[in-house]
């Protein structure tokens, strides 16, 4: 016959009870710290980035409005973790500055122009404008992505503690001319507006008279005869401000001009970013790219197509062959500029082996 519990047997088993319900307290708080502490674990690495980047284009400019594209793709692509704020040229730093203020943190990235940079070694002017080199943003597009042209930007760029992220262009300029162009021996003799250095270098190469002036006064020297023809814009803004009316015969698409627009930040920063986060942001690069060739082309064709049924004017349209020879007396030019550093020498060396692979040059 079984015992009968002891009158202290229930005490004790009151005891028991209470300390596994402390046991149990305990262990319930511990885990939920667990819980608060993972998870403000996981909360720190999912923190998110805010960066601002300063634009070399001001508000209300086509290319400035078409960069938001970017920094919203990079909102939307990463779920509000990474965020960029895009501001004006000149709103932290002039221009030209932007790299030494990327470096100091000021700013973290900019969207730009890359010859503004020439000054500080020739590299930079010519793989943002080997004057002639394109005739299509595609080549230009598809050199600097698979052709070796990235890994020059952040050879160049690095230095200056910048990592490069991807490439853009406002598109291949048009030609503004009161005379007639259709071959580059047309070109001799006529007064050509344009900025000094490469082009304008390769502009007396190729036998015109090339003169130096503010872009705010190309349509009055046009209009007097000052000169016969310019480096301006590309099509639609060239339609937009007039400059066909006075001069009706431009060349379109362009032969000389197509600019490399870069997009950077701080390369610490960059690297700090999951390999995840970082291809997001290259993502939203490139489908920024896609938009502003895209929107920019399209009012280009627009603007060629309300120029030509107004009667007066002549849209003239370089043969490759043409274009060719344009391109193997600009690169006459960027010889000569190859021989003013180490890197504007690899610059050129890698250009020249891309267009000759892609038959955009003669052995």
């Amino acid at each position: 016959m079984p015992s009968r519990p002891r009158d202290g047997d229930g005490l004790q088993l009151k005891r028991a009870f209470r300390k596994g319900g402390d046991l149990m307290n305990y262990l319930t708080s511990t885990a939920v710290a667990l819980i608060a502490a993972l998870t403000a674990g996981s909360a720190a690495m999912a923190q998110e980035h805010h960066f601002r980047f300063q634009s070399s284009d001001p508000a209300g400019n086509p290319n400035f409005e078409l960069q938001h594209v970017f920094a919203d793709k990079v909102k939307e692509l990463t779920n509000g973790e990474v965020t960029i704020e895009l501001m004006p040229v000149g709103t932290i730093v002039d221009y030209k500055e932007t790299p030494d203020a990327i470096q100091a943190g000021l700013i973290d990235g900019h969207i730009t122009d890359t010859s503004y940079f020439a000054g500080r070694d020739p590299a930079f002017g010519l793989i943002a404008n080997p004057v002639g080199a394109w005739a299509d943003p595609a080549q230009m597009i598809d050199f600097v992505e698979n052709g070796g042209g990235k890994e020059l930007m952040n050879e160049l760029i690095n230095p200056y503690g910048l990592q490069f992220i991807g490439v853009s262009t406002p598109g291949l300029e048009a030609f503004v001319s009161k005379v007639p162009l259709d071959t580059v021996e047309d070109l001799k003799g006529v007064k050509v507006r344009s900025p000094e250095g490469l082009i304008a270098n390769v502009f007396a190469a190729a036998g015109a008279n090339p003169v130096n002036l503010p872009s705010s006064e190309v349509y009055t020297s046009l209009d007097k005869g000052v000169i016969d023809a310019a480096d301006y814009s590309v099509f639609s803004v060239n339609q937009d401000t007039g400059m066909n009316d006075i001069a009706p015969h431009p060349v379109y698409p362009g032969f000389h001009s197509l600019p490399l627009v870069e997009v950077s930040m701080n390369k610490q920063k960059w690297d700090a970013l999951t390999p995840e986060l970082q291809a997001k942001i290259t993502e939203a690069q490139k489908i920024f790219q896609q938009t502003q060739i895209d929107t920019l082309h399209q009012r280009d064709l627009e603007a060629v197509e309300a120029a030509k049924a107004g009667g007066k004017i002549t849209v003239h349209d370089w043969s490759d062959e043409e274009r060719a020879k344009f391109r193997g007396i600009a690169r006459g030019e960027w010889e000569k500029v190859a021989g003013q550093s180490e890197m504007a020498q690899k610059v050129y060396d890698t250009l020249v082996t891309y267009l000759k692979d892609k038959g955009l040059m003669a052995e």
